[in-house]
């Protein structure tokens, strides 16, 4: 049996017992009683599984400790907490009667999020298992993704949800149950439909900025504050900012990609891929 490293397998069960104790507090909440400031204390815990996703990647592969079991493991907490936890979130955030057309769309839609986050995660392992034989497959797969990551997609979802119930929108608008299920509705629809999509997203691994080291620091010292600031005051608009903005800009540089045409080398690792099974017969 090959060895399995403590570090990283740890990182990862801390962020699946985020997962589940947001999944558990909020079974034990009614439904429609999940207020503002239950569903910041929520975004928060995701936010710290979404970190915790990140590091025990980053350090199995500093340790030189990533292995099959790690690996299946990562796949199975993300499939809790980044795709059935963000649907129990928003089941228990809406006020809808048992029974009713609503409470039967948002089900569907949440569970067409949760059922198409899982597949996003069997491709990409099967794509990883490719890559390890083909070169030129790891090369991509190490630059971007095919398909929105399920932690992204789980993050637009919660700040979305949470957005829709903060202070600074019910200022702007006053948004009736109903309206909130339906844009919910589309909302996880829209995000289950990219996961499983061919289109191209970047990996944080891939980015590479070249600026002088004085202005990599005033502006990461800028921005941090902005971050920090926003967070503390504007939170729910912060986190949708943070989350959306990854999205478009994706979404961006594919339609750049599709509009420079396949003879350009513009943007070519965003063409999104065709319609056919990554699998060989």
């Amino acid at each position: 049996m090959k060895k399995v490293y403590l570090l990283p397998n740890v990182i990862t069960a801390f962020g699946l017992s985020c997962g589940l104790f947001v999944i558990f507090k909020m079974t034990m909440i009614g439904v429609g009683e999940a207020n503002y400031q239950v569903l910041v204390a929520t975004a928060g815990i995701m936010l710290l599984a979404a970190f915790a996703d990140l590091l025990d990647g980053a350090v199995a592969r500093a340790m030189h400790a990533e292995s099959e079991f790690g690996g299946i493991f990562d796949s199975l907490a993300d499939a809790i907490t980044f795709g059935v936890c963000p649907s129990v979130i928003i089941i228990k955030t809406l006020s809808l009667p048992p029974g009713t057309e609503l409470s039967f769309l948002i089900t569907t839609a949440v569970m067409v999020f949760s059922v198409c986050g899982v597949l996003r995660l069997v491709r990409f392992n099967v794509i990883s298992l490719q890559a390890k034989s083909d070169q030129h497959l790891a090369d991509s797969h190490k630059k971007n993704f095919t398909g929105l990551p399920i932690p992204a997609a789980a993050a637009a979802a919660v700040s979305g949800n949470l957005f829709l119930a903060s202070d600074e929108l019910r200022s702007l608008i006053s948004l009736s149950e109903k309206a909130r299920t339906w844009i919910l509705f589309f909302q996880m629809i829209f995000l289950g439909y990219f996961m499983i999509s061919r289109w191209k997203y970047p990996s944080l691994k891939s980015l590479r900025v070249r600026v002088a080291s004085f202005q990599i620091v005033f502006l990461t010292v800028i921005f941090a504050v902005c971050i920090f600031y926003g967070i503390l005051h504007h939170f729910a608009v912060v986190f949708f900012a943070i989350s959306w903005t990854y999205l478009v800009i994706a979404w961006t540089l594919s339609i750049i990609r599709l509009i420079s045409g396949k003879k350009s080398k513009t943007l070519e690792d965003f063409e999104p891929e065709p319609d056919e099974l990554e699998e060989e017969p």
